[in-house]
C-alpha cells in the first residue's frame, strides 16, 4: 500500500463538524447549535465477517436484525463501506450511553481517498486553550468544558478489497454514560427521521413555533425519547428550512420591485450591497404613495419588527405612521436578511434618503438594543421611544411567576406605568411597586427601569406622538398590515396580500374624507371655538376636540398667586377634586398657554385644562398656532391654511378678545397695586377717571368704524371718509348709479359690523354669565359639604 499522509478531520459522528471545541453535550437545550447540520448521517450497520451489505448512502436508515442488536465491535470486523462503519459504531455508542465523533483519518499519497478513518467518544481528547488562538477574538458565551480525554475508540481501514476492517478497539470509557432515557440528548444521536421532517414542515407552513411543534411531536411518538431529537435541533431545522424557501421567495420580490419600478420612476427600492448578492442581503421599497405621505404625515413614524418575530416569522419590517384621520398610513418597506447593526444602520439611511432627507420628530420601535444604537446613530435629533405594548407583553413572559402568584400585579404594573402626572409621582409608584412585589433585585425589570425615559409616558409627554391618549394604544400602532398578513404567511403569498392591504387602507382614507367633506357634525354647545374646530379638522379629530371641550364644564379654573409678568398661572380641577390638580400658564398678549398634563405637545390638540382657561379669559376661538394642520382637512394640501372671506369675523373675535383679555390684565395689575395704600388707591383713581375721559372721547370722535374690504377702518368726519365723501357731492349734483351702490354697500358693511359687535357683546355676557353659573354651582357645593359635615358632626 502506498505511504500514507495523517489528517485530522475533527468533527461530529454523523452530524458534520464544528470546529468548536466543547460545541457537544453539555450544550444541550440552547440554541446554539446554529452550525449543526439538520440531522446525523443515516445509520448503516454494519455486517458480520461472512458479508452482507447494510449501507448505500442513501440517506436512508436501515436498523438492525436479530443479534446485530447486542453486537459489540471487535477486531477483524469487517464493513462495506466507512459510512457502515460509522453508523454502526454511533448506534453501538446509542445502546451504551455515549455520543461519537470523527477524530482523525488517513489519505493515501497516490489519489488522497481516505484509508483511514478513527471514530471516538466525544468526551476524547481536551479542549485547546491556546492563547494565541483565542487573544484576538472575544468569547462573548464561553462554552462548558465537556472533554475529559476518554480513550474510547473505534478505528477501521479499508482493505484492497474494498471493504472496511476494525483495526482497534477501546471499549473503556473514564467517565458515566447516559442512562437509556436520556441518550436522546447526546449529539451524535440526534436525528430527525423522515416522517418527523413531514410533520415539521406541515405543522411550520401552519404557522405553529418550535416550542408547539415539538409538544405535537412528543404527543405523537409518545414520549421526548422516542422523538429522538431536542427542541433545539427543530428550531434549527425550521430556520434551515425558512432560509432554503426565503432565497426563492427574494428573488421573487426583487422580480417585483424591478416590474413595480419600471412602471413608475419614482417608486423607490434598494438592496444592501451589490443585486448580486440579494439572496443574503436586507432589501428595501417604498412606493410614490408612501413618500407622499411622509410630506404630509412625516413627523412620528413607528418602524414595526414584530412581523420578523413572534408573530409572523417574516423578515418583514414596515415603516408606518398616522394620517389626518388617525388612520396607519405606509412610509414604505423592508425585508430583512441580515439584522446586524450595520444593516439597520444602512435601512434608515436609505429610507431616508427615499423620504427626501428629512427626518421624523419622533419614531417608535420594539425595544432591541441594535435597533436602538442604529437610530442613534442616523437619527440623533429624533426622540427614541419603546413601544409600551410590547413592553407589556415581554412583561408577562419574563414576569409570568409573579403573575401566577399576585393577580393584582399586572393592573398595578399598568397603573404604576400610565397614571402619574409627574416624574417625581412615577419614581415613588416604581419604588413602591418592586417592594411591594419583591422585585428590586429582577434583572429585567431593573433594565427596564433603567430606560424609563424610552417608554414611561411621563418621560415622553413634551414630544409629539400623534396618539389621542397618553394611557391608551393607538388604533394604528403595529396595525397596518393586521387582517391581511397572518401567521401561514410567505413571500409567495405576500405581494398580492400587500396590495390589497394598501388598497383596503386607501380605501378606508378617501371614505373618511367623504364623510368628513360632506356631513356636518352635531354641535354640543353655542361656542364659536366648537364651530370653528367643525369648519377645519377632520371628523375624527374634531369628536375628539369636542370631547375635550365639552369636558371643560365639569372643570373650574382659578388664578394661582405665582404670576410672573405677562404670564398667569392657573390652576384648573374638577369641582370638588382640587385634591387633582392641573397647571396651565397663559400669556395673554401672546395668546399662548401651556398645560402640565403636555397633552398638545404630545397629540397635537389642546386639552380641557387650557380650554377651561380660554373659557374663563374670553379666548373665543382658537389661536392660529394650536390649529396644526396635519388634523385638518387640507392636511394634504400643499397651501397653508389661508384666511377666506368667511373668517373675517373668526379673526375680528380673536382681534377683540386679544384687545379685551389685554386691557383687563392691565386693569387688574392697576387694581392691585392701586389697592395696597390710601395714596396709591388715589392716584390710581385719578388714572382711572383721566383714561375714562379719553376713552370717551376717543368713542365719541372716532366710534363710527366700516368694515371696507375685511378691514375694519375709521368712519368719522374725515375729509377721505366715503360718508363725508357723499355729503359733498349730495349738495352739488344728484347721486349716480355708481355712487348709489357703493353707498349701499357701504351701509350694509356697516350694518354687518354693528351685528358682529352685537355678537361680541352677546358672547362676552353669555361668558359673564356662565362665570356666575359656575360660582353658583361652586357655592352650592360648599354648601352641601358644610351640611354633610354638620350632620356628621351631630
Amino acid at each position: 500500500m502506498d505511504p500514507e499522509v495523517l489528517e485530522f478531520d475533527i468533527g461530529l459522528g454523523g452530524g458534520g463538524s464544528s470546529g468548536r471545541d466543547g460545541d457537544d453535550d453539555a450544550n444541550i437545550g440552547l440554541d446554539v447549535d446554529e452550525d449543526m447540520a439538520d440531522s446525523p448521517a443515516p445509520l448503516l450497520l454494519a455486517s458480520s465477517s461472512s458479508g452482507g451489505g447494510f449501507g448505500n448512502g442513501s440517506g436512508e436508515i436501515y436498523l438492525p436484525e436479530g443479534d446485530l442488536l447486542d453486537l459489540e465491535p471487535y477486531e477483524g470486523m469487517e464493513f462495506e463501506s466507512e459510512e457502515a462503519a460509522k453508523a454502526f459504531y454511533n448506534s453501538y455508542a446509542r445502546r451504551v450511553g455515549f455520543s461519537t465523533r470523527v477524530s482523525s483519518s488517513r489519505r493515501s499519497r497516490r489519489d488522497g481517498a481516505i484509508i483511514q478513518r478513527q471514530f471516538v467518544c466525544a468526551k476524547e481528547g481536551f479542549r485547546n486553550l491556546n492563547e494565541k488562538r483565542t487573544k484576538d477574538r472575544e468569547i462573548k458565551r464561553p462554552r462548558t468544558i465537556t472533554r475529559v480525554g476518554c480513550k474510547a475508540s473505534l478505528s477501521v481501514k479499508v482493505q484492497d478489497s474494498g471493504k472496511w476492517v476494525v483495526s482497534g478497539f477501546v471499549r473503556e470509557h473514564n467517565h458515566e454514560l447516559v442512562p437509556p432515557d436520556q441518550v436522546h440528548c447526546l449529539r451524535s444521536h440526534r436525528q430527525i427521521s423522515g416522517p418527523a421532517k413531514t410533520l415539521i414542515d406541515t405543522l411550520q407552513a401552519a404557522g405553529m413555533g418550535p416550542r408547539r411543534i415539538m409538544s405535537a411531536l412528543i404527543k405523537e411518538y409518545g414520549g421526548i425519547s422516542k422523538v429522538g431529537f431536542t427542541e433545539v435541533d427543530c428550531r434549527n431545522y425550521m430556520r434551515n428550512n425558512r432560509q432554503r424557501s426565503l432565497e426563492g421567495d427574494i428573488q421573487l420580490l426583487l422580480d417585483y420591485l424591478r416590474q413595480m419600478q419600471a412602471e413608475n420612476p419614482n417608486f423607490f427600492f434598494a438592496v444592501q450591497g451589490d443585486e448580486d448578492q440579494a439572496l443574503t442581503s436586507n432589501v428595501f421599497w417604498a412606493d410614490p404613495k408612501s413618500r407622499m405621505n411622509y410630506t404630509y404625515f412625516g413627523d412620528t413614524v413607528t418602524f414595526d419588527t414584530t412581523y420578523r418575530s413572534n408573530r409572523y416569522r417574516l423578515p418583514f419590517a414596515p415603516f408606518t405612521g398616522v394620517n389626518h384621520h388617525g388612520q396607519p398610513v405606509l412610509f414604505g418597506c423592508a425585508f430583512l436578511i441580515n439584522e446586524s447593526e450595520a444593516s439597520f444602520v444602512w435601512l434608515f439611511k436609505t429610507w431616508l434618503m427615499a423620504m427626501s432627507g428629512r427626518p421624523p420628530v419622533s419614531i417608535t420601535t420594539d425595544h432591541d438594543a441594535v435597533i436602538r444604537s442604529a437610530i442613534a446613530q442616523v437619527f440623533p435629533e429624533t426622540r427614541h421611544r419603546f413601544c409600551k405594548w410590547h413592553i407589556f407583553k415581554k412583561c408577562q413572559e419574563k414576569l409570568s411567576h409573579v403573575f401566577l402568584k399576585h393577580p393584582a400585579f399586572e393592573a398595578d404594573f399598568h397603573k404604576c406605568v400610565n397614571l402619574p402626572e409627574s416624574i417625581e409621582e412615577f419614581e415613588s409608584c416604581w419604588l413602591s411597586l418592586v417592594d411591594r412585589y419583591e422585585l428590586r433585585d429582577h434583572e429585567w425589570l431593573q433594565m427596564m427601569y433603567n430606560d424609563r425615559r424610552h417608554w414611561i409616558p411621563v418621560y415622553l409627554r413634551d414630544t409629539f406622538f400623534a396618539e389621542m391618549s397618553i394611557t391608551q394604544r393607538s388604533d394604528s400602532m403595529n396595525s397596518y398590515f393586521d387582517g391581511f398578513v397572518n401567521a401561514s404567511t410567505n413571500l409567495n403569498q405576500f405581494f398580492k396580500l400587500y396590495e390589497k392591504a394598501l388598497e383596503s387602507r386607501n380605501e378606508k382614507e378617501v371614505k373618511a374624507d367623504y364623510d368628513t367633506m360632506n356631513t356636518s357634525p352635531a354641535l354640543k354647545t353655542p361656542s364659536p371655538m366648537e364651530k370653528q374646530a367643525s369648519e377645519l379638522y377632520t371628523r375624527k379629530l374634531f369628536m375628539r376636540f369636542q370631547e375635550e371641550l365639552v369636558g371643560t364644564l365639569t372643570f373650574m379654573a382659578s388664578k394661582s398667586d405665582d404670576d410672573d409678568g405677562d404670564i398667569i398661572t392657573y390652576q384648573v380641577a374638577k369641582f370638588g377634586e382640587d385634591h387633582k390638580s392641573y397647571f396651565v400658564k397663559f400669556n395673554v398678549l401672546e395668546m399662548k398657554a401651556t398645560c402640565s398634563c403636555h397633552m398638545f405637545e404630545f397629540s397635537g390638540l389642546l386639552c380641557r385644562h387650557v380650554l377651561a382657561v380660554f373659557r374663563v379669559t374670553n379666548v373665543l376661538t382658537l389661536p392660529s398656532h394650536y390649529i396644526l394642520k396635519r388634523w385638518t382637512k387640507n392636511a394634504r394640501s400643499s397651501v397653508i391654511l389661508e384666511v377666506r372671506s368667511s373668517d373675517v369675523y373668526t379673526n375680528y373675535l380673536e382681534s377683540h378678545t386679544v384687545r379685551y383679555n389685554t386691557l383687563r390684565h392691565e386693569a387688574f395689575k392697576l387694581v392691585d397695586e392701586g389697592s395696597k395704600s390710601l395714596d396709591t388707591y388715589n392716584v390710581a383713581i385719578d388714572a382711572l377717571q383721566q383714561a375714562a375721559k379719553r376713552v370717551g372721547h376717543a368713542t365719541k370722535n372716532d366710534g363710527r368704524t366700516t368694515l371696507v374690504n375685511g378691514r375694519i377702518r375709521g368712519s368719522s368726519a374725515r375729509d377721505d371718509s366715503p360718508a363725508n365723501t357723499l355729503n359733498h357731492k349730495m349738495p352739488c349734483q344728484p347721486l349716480s348709479e355708481d355712487d348709489m351702490e357703493k353707498k349701499i354697500r357701504e351701509l350694509t358693511s356697516e350694518l354687518e359690523f354693528a351685528s358682529r359687535k352685537c355678537e361680541v357683546y352677546r358672547s362676552n355676557l353669555l361668558s359673564v354669565l356662565k362665570d356666575i353659573e359656575d360660582h353658583k354651582l361652586q357655592l352650592s357645593i360648599k354648601v352641601q359639604n358644610i351640611k354633610i359635615s354638620m350632620k356628621d358632626g351631630l
